[in-house]
């Protein structure tokens, strides 16, 4: 496989590449698992196949660099390296372990958030990433705010302590479980720490992540030393009444469907949304029993990014 700028138009190259990898990675995985052990072998021939991307794409990475590529030539190589091993990848697994609606719907899910942060990983714009906080330094950060707040209050000595111990009711109960910060995607733009959500859609098991994020968004809104702004990028352009809750939060702004790509572009410069228009062909793509097994089980309309 020669890495060179015209891999981005080279599909049917690395489809046959990847196809011919994962032959090989069956192959060895025949050998360490026995035909019951179907779970286990669909876990590491997706492990295998992200691997045989990621190496890839590390080629592409140094010829980029040392042939100074400009960031658009090396983000559609990627998009292609990555759509091209999601098609393969979906083929193979459903050759060892057949696909139903929910186990491929999910799937589809997956795939399209590590799809979309390549924008970000190779901006046309000036974006840069940044380390999202700890909650325990966040918290600390609160508890020095209000702990000198209360110690310039005009009360007497034991109402201060009373109103402190308050407060740290209040901590207890917040940290009964543990609360992390990081999300999907964190990047810096003008002066704005951006904390990103991916989100394939919102259905009727939401509820637990609906509240997460609810929390985590709370806590980002409650940081004065720097400016954040939380977003949820949603593929779906049909959601439900979870999603609906945290457009009304006022700490989250939510985007869906086309909306979705606008603000990628908006944010790394690069329609992700025409790219997928002109280059995603799933049925086109895929190999005729991967075909069989979306038609037989009615599995196509899954196929919308």
């Amino acid at each position: 496989m020669e890495i060179d700028r015209n891999i981005r138009c080279r599909k049917q190259d690395l489809l046959s590449y990847f196809r011919g990898r994962s032959q090989e990675i069956v192959a060895e995985l025949e050998l360490e698992y026995s035909i019951n052990d179907y779970k286990k072998k669909t876990s590491a021939l997706n492990r295998a196949m992200i691997d045989s991307r990621d190496n890839l794409l590390a080629i592409l990475e140094e010829k980029a660099k040392s042939e100074k590529w400009g960031n658009e030539e090396l983000l559609e190589c990627a998009l292609m390296i990555y759509y091209t091993n999601d098609v393969v990848m979906l083929e193979v697994r459903n050759s060892v372990w057949e696909y139903e609606y929910m186990s491929f719907s999910r799937r589809i899910g997956e795939l399209w958030e590590p799809f979309c942060k390549l924008c970000f990983r190779y901006p046309l714009t000036g974006i840069s990433s940044f380390l999202p906080p700890l909650f325990s330094e966040v918290k600390r950060q609160l508890t020095d705010e209000i702990s000198l707040y209360i110690s310039r209050l005009a009360i007497k000595e034991e109402e201060k302590s009373q109103l402190a111990k308050y407060y740290d009711k209040v901590w207890c109960l917040v940290t009964s479980g543990e609360i992390k910060l990081e999300c999907d995607l964190h990047f810096l733009k003008d002066g704005i720490r951006y904390i990103v959500d991916f989100k394939s859609g919102f259905g009727s098991n939401e509820k637990g992540n609906t509240n997460r994020l609810l929390l985590v968004g709370s806590i980002y809104d409650s940081i004065e030393t720097e400016k954040y702004r939380c977003l949820i990028f949603v593929r779906s352009s049909e959601n439900n009444h979870y999603l609906a809750t945290l457009q009304s939060s006022g700490v989250w702004d939510t985007y869906t469907g086309d909306d979705t790509y606008g603000k990628i572009k908006e944010f790394t410069g690069y329609d992700i949304r025409r790219w997928i228009v002109n280059n995603v062909d799933w049925m086109g793509d895929f190999s005729d029993l991967m075909k069989a097994t979306i038609k037989s089980h009615d599995l196509e309309k899954y196929l919308i990014w």
